[in-house]
């Protein structure tokens, strides 16, 4: 029993799914590629100046990439997961595009709801002074119980929720990257800040349960990692905690002697936001870590 007094969440008043207001619905997301379309190189197009050439850095990396079958790793913040571009990075997960897939606690929260029910994202201004503000019923109640469960089985967080998702028939399970790397047997991490998911507020988070899942996660991702020399590494949206993650992992590969030399990092960020300055955490591995660090800018 902890000397300091804890707030008690026995008696959190929860709403059902069907009654919270969302901003995000299946509806609104993007078609996947078309294979018929005719295939032009994308990077002819491209400007050899500013974020073009960074462009044109990167496919050049991503292809040597892969044939030389070194790592690609995407990390996927919250906002990618519900901005409407599942498809494209299911096609890029069912072609290979990917060799692990690193997500950070909102972006697996997004995922399983749009998986589940087809819609996600609350109106934050409008619920928060209520307190309405991510006190939905089922998404913790579910999320929790798949981590449990998957726990028990030897399963990292990640697959314990993909798992959930296709042992279910979740309706939009074919629009769930959690449920698609899970079908595929690809790495998929989930990587969680203990407070910082709404997951965090309802009475059947345990906190233990989740620890071990995540860390279990973040061993999963640095093995992933092991011969990342010439490797590339994609942030997709995360400010901090993935790239926070990312360095520690790569510091233990690197500890254990693994293969995990010079490599590409390309960072998509939004521009006018506010965003991280160039000594934040997205860029602090540049210095001897990596072959080159790439800042593309993208419009939201």
């Amino acid at each position: 029993m902890s000397p300091r007094e804890e707030i008690d969440l026995s008696d959190v008043r929860t709403i059902p799914v069907a009654e919270r207001p969302t901003k995000v619905r299946v509806e609104q997301f993007a078609p996947a590629p078309d294979p018929l379309a005719p295939q032009g190189s994308f990077d002819r197009f491209l400007p050899d100046l500013l974020t073009g050439s960074s462009l044109r850095a990167l496919i050049a990396a991503w292809a040597e990439a892969k044939k030389h079958e070194r790592p690609v790793i995407a990390m996927l913040g919250g906002h990618v997961i519900k901005t409407g571009v599942q498809r494209p990075l299911l096609s890029l997960v069912d072609e290979g595009g990917f060799t692990a897939v690193a997500m950070n606690g909102a972006a697996a929260i997004h995922d399983f709801e749009i998986a589940m029910w087809g819609n996600t994202s609350e109106p934050v201004e409008e619920t928060l002074g209520s307190g309405r503000f991510g006190m939905v019923e089922e998404t913790p109640v579910l999320m929790n119980r798949a981590v449990r469960e998957g726990l028990d089985l030897g399963f990292g967080m990640g697959e314990a929720l993909g798992r959930f998702l296709l042992d279910s028939r979740a309706k939009n399970a074919e629009l769930s990257l959690l449920a698609r790397a899970a079908q595929r047997s690809l790495p998929l991490t989930v990587h969680v800040a203990i407070g910082t998911d709404t997951l965090h507020q309802h009475p059947s988070f345990d906190g233990a349960t989740t620890g071990l899942a995540t860390h279990r996660d973040f061993k999963i991702l640095a093995a992933a990692m092991r011969r990342l020399s010439g490797g590339v590494v994609l942030n997709f949206g995360s400010a901090v905690i993935l790239p926070e993650v990312f360095l520690k992992a790569l510091s233990l590969v690197r500890n254990l002697g693994h293969d995990a030399g010079a490599f590409t990092a390309a960072n998509f960020v939004w521009p006018g936001r506010g965003g991280p300055p160039r000594e934040g955490p997205i860029l602090r591995p540049i210095r001897p870590a990596l072959s080159r660090a790439l800042r593309i800018r993208t419009d939201p």
